[in-house]
């Protein structure tokens, strides 16, 4: 599975943690960063992350990944109490909405979503994938 990871400059840390304890499972697939997120991690981890631009630039290649089906699961650890009504983030969120791309934006749906990963329970979106390019307009 393809999976952006994302995060705010007061969440970098937690980020990086929340990679190093299931660096087993990220392994497993293809990681995607925003600049600075991904060289923090990768430096931390050893995990290959293939970098994006930093700050709104990478924001913007991961909503274009979103748009092509390229993504199937979004980390963005935002500050919910400093970041006050981000206009970038609302439209990331949206196109997730849009897509049907699962999405944590806290440390604890990060949890569910990392365990759901680990079990298998997001293989539909692979398969939901697959019938999307049988469709022949």
């Amino acid at each position: 599975m393809n999976i952006a990871l994302i995060a705010n400059d007061t969440k970098k840390e937690l980020m990086t943690q929340f990679c190093i304890a299931y660096c087993g499972v990220f392994g497993k697939h293809t990681l995607f960063a925003t600049g600075s997120t991904g060289r923090i991690v990768t430096e931390a981890t050893g995990l290959p992350v293939q970098l994006l631009y930093s700050g709104q630039g990478g924001v913007e290649q991961i909503e274009s990944m979103i748009s092509c089906d390229e993504l199937d699961l979004i980390m963005l650890f935002r500050d919910g109490i400093n970041a006050g009504e981000n206009a970038e983030e609302n439209s990331l969120l949206r196109l997730c909405d849009v897509h049907n791309i699962p999405v944590a934006t806290n440390i604890a749906t990060a949890e569910a979503l990392i365990h759901a990963l680990e079990r298998g329970d997001l293989e539909w979106r692979e398969i939901a994938r697959q019938s999307r390019r049988k469709i022949v307009w």
